[in-house]
């Protein structure tokens, strides 16, 4: 059996674990991109023929990481794959704090996770697949905060604000091709993660906005890192993926 290829970043935790998860099977091939391998992750593989490949590695190192991405899938240019599937989900939020409060190396940063990665990464997988004749689609993984301003947010809100901008772009961009990628920047709803952590325990004084997360997971609002990736995983099935460049998966 030709199995599918996907990449996903930040697979090591939260929701980008789960999907992971979900996605091993002996009909998939699964290239996990994250700072840390997980443990867990590798042993689930081992039940599906090890259809699993963990690179430990910081996507601050922006150029590198798309640098080995290429090198790799040029190295796998003779693979029958199915389909193929880059997933930029990995996001870093900087310190929650006014912009003149921030740490510049903190919020650049997160700049270069969530936002010049996905963009390199992106151009990598597209380059060196350009000539596969498979179906490719491109998910990132974007927020509502990506369309919604709020303070003391500004770097992650300006990431994903521009990951969605560059989602749209590239649509018109492989519009153009006749082979070209489909592409989707998706919200995910709101997670029970690890920056909902962070959001809940900000300092009240620099977060004007801490009691609307604090509300959110004491009336049990939050989906959990599974169900989301249930939900993300669902919408990049859909046979209208790509129609619309920028998504919900509450739409």
């Amino acid at each position: 059996m030709t199995p599918h290829l996907y990449i996903i970043t930040g697979a090591s935790r939260g929701m980008g674990l789960a999907m992971a998860q979900q996605l091993l099977c002996a009909e998939h091939f699964v290239l996990c991109m994250s700072r840390h391998t997980n443990t867990a992750l590798a042993q689930q593989a081992v039940q599906h023929s090890n259809q699993l490949v963990q690179w430990p590695f910081d996507l601050e190192q922006s150029v590198d990481a798309a640098g080995l991405l290429s090198q790799w899938l040029e190295g796998h240019a003779g693979t029958p794959f199915s389909s193929a599937t880059l997933i930029n989900n990995a996001g870093v939020m900087p310190r929650i704090a006014p912009v003149s409060a921030s740490d510049p190396t903190d919020l650049a940063r997160a700049l270069r996770v969530g936002l010049e990665a996905p963009v390199l990464l992106t151009a990598a997988f597209l380059n060196a697949t350009e000539a596969w004749n498979i179906p490719r689609k491109v998910l990132n993984i974007s927020s509502g905060l990506g369309r919604r301003a709020m303070a003391s947010q500004a770097g992650y809100c300006a990431a994903k604000a521009g990951l969605d901008h560059f989602t749209r772009c590239l649509a018109l961009d492989e519009a153009l091709k006749p082979q070209g990628a489909k592409v989707c920047s998706l919200a995910p709803g709101v997670i029970d993660t690890e920056m909902q952590d962070q959001l809940r325990g900000a300092v009240p004084a620099d977060f004007p906005d801490q009691q609307g997360f604090i509300d959110l997971k004491e009336k049990g609002q939050l989906a959990s890192p599974m169900g989301a990736a249930s939900r993300v995983l669902a919408y990049l099935a859909r046979p209208d993926f790509g129609n619309n460049p920028v998504g919900d998966v509450r739409d």
